[in-house]
């Protein structure tokens, strides 16, 4: 029982880390599209430079205040940061 749940839980992990790759990866193309370099989007909006990394290198998760920061700071909609094949 223990070993199933122990499973589960890396399973869990896996999709995680996953998702944030995707996520990441959006987010420094739609980044790119806009001619920003990270340091430049972080002057935009109210997200540290540092953070912008970790995001787009899978290596942080975000709040919903981080994601409106993140959209205004590239122009979109912070539906845009979220329009990605999530499966």
């Amino acid at each position: 029982m223990f070993f199933l749940i122990f499973q589960d839980l890396l399973t869990m992990k896996e999709k995680d880390k996953i998702r944030l790759d995707k996520f990441g990866a959006h987010l420094a193309r739609l980044r790119e599209e806009k001619g920003l370099s990270q340091r430049a989007l972080s002057a935009r909006c109210e997200v540290d430079f540092a953070k912008i990394s970790k995001l787009e290198n899978g290596k942080a998760n975000l709040v919903v205040t981080t994601l409106v920061e993140l959209a205004e700071g590239l122009g979109v909609h912070p539906r845009d940061l979220l329009d990605l094949d999530w499966l």
